[in-house]
């Protein structure tokens, strides 16, 4: 996958779209939102934080999603992204 990828482009605007959103989201949105950017960036790392029931929800959340395919998290991330965040 090179940075010519068209779902990657999407994908990384989607991200910016979300981080710069003063919308709140419902918390299972953002649960899936997280595990879907996590699977997308390859990011593996377990989900840390001073908040443990959030972090539980987090690899809750991770572990539902482990099965998707970088490609298809990001199209899934960018379709919630377009539903979503206005």
């Amino acid at each position: 996958m090179g940075m010519s990828n068209p779902t990657e482009s999407d994908f990384n605007k989607a991200v910016i779209k979300v981080n710069s959103s003063n919308k709140p989201l419902p918390p299972d949105t953002m649960l899936k939102l997280y595990a879907l950017y996590k699977i997308a960036t390859k990011n593996q790392e377990n989900p840390s934080g001073d908040k443990p029931l959030i972090s539980a929800f987090k690899a809750n959340a991770l572990f539902q999603a482990k099965h998707i395919k970088i490609e298809t998290a990001m199209l899934e991330y960018i379709a919630i992204v377009e539903k979503e965040v206005s």
